[in-house]
């Protein structure tokens, strides 16, 4: 009797430690009717059948949300959502907000908001900042998310907002990793999302079992490792120093950095302020007035990621694997993740087929992107990097994977021997090399700029 005693207390004890202590649970439906709940910004339709919250969409109408009386702070949410048809959308607002006086009065809902997609793109469970700054996370960064929702059936969505930290899950599957200081307080919403097509009409979403914690939070730790999103100047997050990343700027100091062909900083152009590592403005032309920035370590597989805020009309680029060997004139030579103002800078229409263009493999590849993937200069953009050891690469913008290709491989050769690079022997080849910030006279500014080693 005291062995089983004991099983019970500790099989007791893992529940309470896995789940979350379930009771501090609240329930935030009651299962009859909307009480404590008041749908705003749209004319789709909530109402409650056998204990299920039921959406309707409706035509001509924009997106429609049922948004919680009151606003939380700190919280563990868990809601079952179902989708009946792959035309739908839908997405859970945690901390939202909301302007009535917004679209002519006739309100708009913004903020966090934890996607629900049942279309081929399989974002179910990223985040996206609604009608204001777009995708934080898509499932680019977590392709292995992708299979986690279910059309037809229902999903468990659990979301956690602490402090600057938010993280989702879908069915258990981890998802998404976010930091961001936007919004510390708001409501809990449920999307009915806007339809394009009347024959859409009446289609439905389901809610139910939503329940919220927020006293004695216990967060679940990712049991895998997933790229955490970032908007706060040069922190990272405990997960991701135990992952490897590191910053290569620190946001006070040059460490780490020095002139290209020099072995000290440039004593002018480049400035740290607040956190952020700028390069004034010049005359616009090419790494001949302050001069570009290279690290003073080489890499050679690596995770990179960096934020950058470009004034419009600019250039500038991030390249790697630059090895300071050519000995030539003007910028160093390495591969160029291409930064510039599409619109407004000439480079953009120079090269071939847009392969100058922003996030692109400059003069080689271009970046396949959507403009709604862009944010305008003087808004945070993330560039990403990544160089796997069998030099597989890929590019990435605001999270969402825009080109890929072979280091050394017949075809990556072929684009080399018909670009500018052409006079440089196994250009873009190198084992290892640094990676360099590029000076090309115009104004543009970088943080968050952090790396991870893939090497075996």
């Amino acid at each position: 009797m005291k062995l089983k005693a004991t099983c019970f207390a500790l099989l007791v004890l893992f529940s309470t430690s896995a789940f979350g202590q379930t009771e501090n649970w609240k329930s935030l439906f009651n299962g009859k009717d909307l009480t404590g709940w008041k749908p705003v910004a749209g004319k789709a339709t909530f109402e409650v059948k056998d204990g299920i919250i039921e959406g309707t969409a409706v035509f001509g109408t924009g997106n429609t949300f049922l948004v919680t009386e009151e606003e939380y702070t700190d919280f563990i949410l868990e809601v079952d959502l179902m989708i009946s048809h792959i035309s739908s959308n839908s997405g859970i607002m945690a901390r939202g907000q909301y302007d009535p006086n917004a679209r002519k009065g006739q309100g708009l809902v913004f903020g966090y908001q934890i996607e629900a997609d049942p279309s081929p793109r399989a974002w179910s469970g990223g985040i996206y900042d609604e009608a204001r700054r777009g995708w934080f996370f898509p499932l680019d960064l977590n392709p292995a998310a992708k299979s986690a929702f279910k059309l037809g059936e229902w999903n468990r969505y659990r979301i956690e907002a602490i402090g600057n930290t938010l993280k989702t899950w879908v069915n258990g599957q981890e998802v998404a990793y976010f930091m961001d200081d936007m919004d510390a307080k708001g409501f809990i919403g449920l999307q009915v999302h806007s339809i394009g097509k009347k024959e859409d009409e009446g289609r439905k979403t389901y809610f139910k079992n939503v329940r919220i914690q927020t006293e004695n939070l216990t967060p679940l730790p990712f049991k895998s490792p997933v790229f955490v999103v970032s908007t706060l100047k040069n922190e990272l997050s405990p997960e991701e120093k135990a992952q490897g990343w590191r910053l290569l700027f620190d946001g006070k100091t040059n460490q780490g950095w020095v002139g290209a062909y020099k072995n000290t900083f440039p004593e002018k152009g480049w400035t740290i302020t607040d956190g952020i590592l700028k390069i004034e403005k010049s005359d616009g032309s090419e790494s001949t007035n302050f001069g570009d920035i290279v690290t003073t370590e080489e890499f050679t597989a690596f995770d990179l990621a960096f934020d950058f805020n470009i004034t419009e009309g600019a250039n500038s680029g991030v390249k790697y694997f630059v090895t300071l060997s050519e000995g030539n004139k003007g910028s160093a030579i390495g591969l160029e993740y291409q930064i510039l103002d599409d619109a407004l800078h000439p480079d953009a229409k120079m090269g071939r087929d847009g392969n100058r263009t922003l996030s692109s493999l400059y003069d080689l590849i271009k970046a396949e992107k959507q403009s709604r993937f862009v944010r305008k200069p003087g808004d945070w953009n993330q560039g990403r990097v990544v160089v796997y050891p069998d030099n597989k690469v890929e590019h990435y913008l605001n999270g969402v994977k825009v080109l890929e290709y072979q280091r050394g491989s017949q075809a990556y050769r072929d684009l080399v021997a018909i670009s500018k690079y052409a006079v440089w022997k196994q250009f873009g080849e190198a084992k290892k090399g640094r990676i360099l910030l590029q000076d090309h006279g115009d104004e543009v500014r970088y943080r968050n700029i952090k790396i991870k080693s893939l090497t075996n």
